[in-house]
């Protein structure tokens, strides 16, 4: 009954019909708008991430209707004098018991939008997955003890429609800092997104939950009731002491970019020299096989026509490290490619892993500029280019390849006509009679073309 009775007296219960329709019209809004269904649920798909992107919108309207919903009732115990009413009782049990609508709503609000995403996307999370829902469930706990302090000592009429946007509002104003940047990591609307196969770290969850919970506990601890100083200016000190030290270590962290741990998608790999690994949850796993043979076959091809290269050992989805500053660097036995993102094209053409096995295999004893410097030589590209694409018709990926220098040629006046000489380079050595005499043509181009490079730029 006692239950029943505090369901009935609390503001949670009936404004539960407007923030529930908040979340429901907003999620659908919001995390459906650029995004079709049938996309959605076709990958790549990644727990941390999907509980993360459901989780970016509700962050301050949960903090900010739990502040609201706890000053209502913090006012309510005071002016209905619970504390004269019940002397004999722990004030800690009191407050609680009476928080506990306001807290269920904060949870309700974070939980919500994290389970209609599960289950649309039908994935199980694990417990590091939720790692942001257990932050914010754990904020939501500390604006219930800040706003039922705050309804102690103002008027719930004010005080709770005022906080409730107050805090809805500096939260989400916390995302457009950039200078100081510590605001967006400690406001308990993360921050950082997270890749697929990434993990958050402890510290980007801890910090902003310290950061609430110490200011929380410290009130908590002038509820104690009786001569306990003490204790009070030590509580404070603490949290003042726990505060700057969350503020100092996210001082550090640059924008949009807290802590993130990655490499944690699991893999399912086939076959053996070379071994391939693709994401399990990455949507194009059902094509290891297939992925494989094109792999393979392209690695054949090239030695077939002579082009001289270390075959690896191993080759892993790309995907795995999707953030490419987390990604291990391509080495002599594992080579990192883009097996998912190629595989899974709508069209099912796999040239394009056709095309990351060529940009692996053949390799110049020199080093090009990554960039065109203004009245710098340029030279080089229609023999470089050449070799290269004279390679990719060995393998059936020139479509690719072309498609790709024809975006990289943005900074040269004459594209067509560099492109045209290209191709006509790469036929003419196509059309050579035997394969030797096709394999000596390839390496001399290579050689032209490092002759042909700027100083600067060789190595």
């Amino acid at each position: 009954m006692r239950t029943r009775a505090l369901l009935r007296s609390s503001a949670a219960l009936w404004t539960a019909p407007v923030w529930i329709g908040i979340v429901v019209f907003y999620f659908f809004h919001a995390l459906h708008l650029t995004r079709p269904y049938a996309d959605l649920v076709e990958g790549p798909l990644w727990a941390p991430q999907q509980v993360h992107i459901s989780l970016m919108y509700f962050y301050a309207f949960a903090y900010a209707i739990t502040l609201g919903l706890a000053t209502w009732d913090g006012g309510r115990l005071r002016q209905d004098r619970v504390w004269d009413l019940a002397p004999g009782r722990s004030r800690y049990r009191v407050a609680a018991l009476a928080l506990a609508p306001a807290v269920t709503a904060g949870w309700s609000i974070l939980l919500l939008p994290v389970v209609m995403r599960l289950v649309e996307t039908r994935l199980v999370p694990t417990p590091a997955a939720l790692s942001p829902l257990f932050m914010g469930m754990g904020i939501v706990c500390a604006y219930a003890i800040l706003g039922c302090a705050l309804g102690h000592v103002a008027p719930r009429l004010v005080a709770a429609p005022l906080s409730t946007v107050a805090a809805f509002y500096a939260v989400a104003k916390t995302s457009s800092y950039s200078d100081p940047v510590w605001p967006r990591h400690v406001s308990g609307q993360l921050d950082t997104s997270a890749a697929f196969g990434e993990q958050f770290a402890a510290s980007t969850v801890l910090v902003p939950l310290l950061f609430a919970a110490a200011p929380a506990l410290a009130i908590a601890a002038w509820w104690a009731g009786g001569d306990r100083r003490l204790w009070r200016t030590g509580a404070s000190a603490a949290a003042l002491a726990v505060m700057v030290v969350c503020v100092r270590t996210a001082s550090g962290w640059p924008v949009a970019d807290a802590p993130v741990t990655a490499g944690h998608a699991p893999a399912r790999c086939s076959g053996s020299a070379p071994r391939v690994c693709m994401a399990e949850t990455g949507g194009a796993v059902e094509d290891l096989e297939a992925v494989r043979n094109e792999v393979v076959s392209s690695l054949n091809r090239l030695e077939t026509a002579g082009v001289d290269f270390s075959p690896p050992t191993t080759v892993t989805d790309s995907l795995l490290y999707e953030r490419e500053l987390t990604r291990p660097r391509s080495s002599r036995s594992t080579w990192w490619l883009p097996l998912t993102a190629e595989a899974d094209r709508p069209d099912g053409d796999m040239a394009g892993i056709r095309h990351a096995v060529l940009l692996h295999s053949v390799s110049f004893p020199c080093v090009f500029p990554t960039t065109l410097a203004p009245g710098a030589s340029a030279d080089w590209i229609v023999n470089h280019d050449a070799a290269v694409l004279w390679a990719a018709y060995e393998v059936g990926a020139q479509r690719p390849y072309l498609a790709w220098r024809r975006a990289e040629y943005g900074q040269i006046a004459n594209r067509e006509e560099v492109l045209a000489k290209v191709q006509e380079r790469a036929a003419k050595g196509r059309a050579l009679p035997t394969s030797a005499q096709r394999a000596a043509w390839f390496e001399q181009e290579k050689a032209k073309a490092c002759g042909l490079v700027p100083p600067a730029g060789r190595s």
